[in-house]
């Protein structure tokens, strides 16, 4: 069912685990800390959340899934945005993630239209 993206598994966990290094390097406020918490959740199920929707049993699982796929990123775009936002990590150094997750939601949002457009 996922014949769209073999390689989705493999960019997902890629993102997460950039997610991750990430989490270690934020300042250690409160504030920058429970962002952190927030974006390493979100951040690191969309490729948990893909890799069920990649062995779902029908379509409408597998949509379903990618459409929690989809929140998971959009969610973690929202906290990436308040990390630089806040002023707590300089914008340049969240870039490449912030560049990555508007992919991978642009990805997830064509792959949810594609499914539910064929058959």
């Amino acid at each position: 069912m996922a014949d769209e993206a073999p390689d989705l598994r493999v960019r997902t966990k890629e993102f997460a685990l950039r997610i991750l290094r990430m989490f270690g390097t934020l300042p250690k406020s409160a504030e920058a800390q429970v962002l952190g918490r927030q974006v390493l959740r979100s951040g690191t199920s969309v490729g948990a959340n893909y890799r069920e929707a990649h062995r779902a049993r029908s379509k409408a699982e597998f949509v379903a899934k990618c459409g929690d796929c989809l929140k998971e990123i959009e969610e973690t775009g929202y906290w990436l945005e308040l990390l630089v936002d806040g002023g707590l990590v300089p914008a340049k150094k969240l870039e490449a993630l912030r560049m990555e997750s508007d992919e991978l939601t642009a990805i997830f949002v064509t792959i949810i239209k594609r499914a539910r457009q064929s058959g």
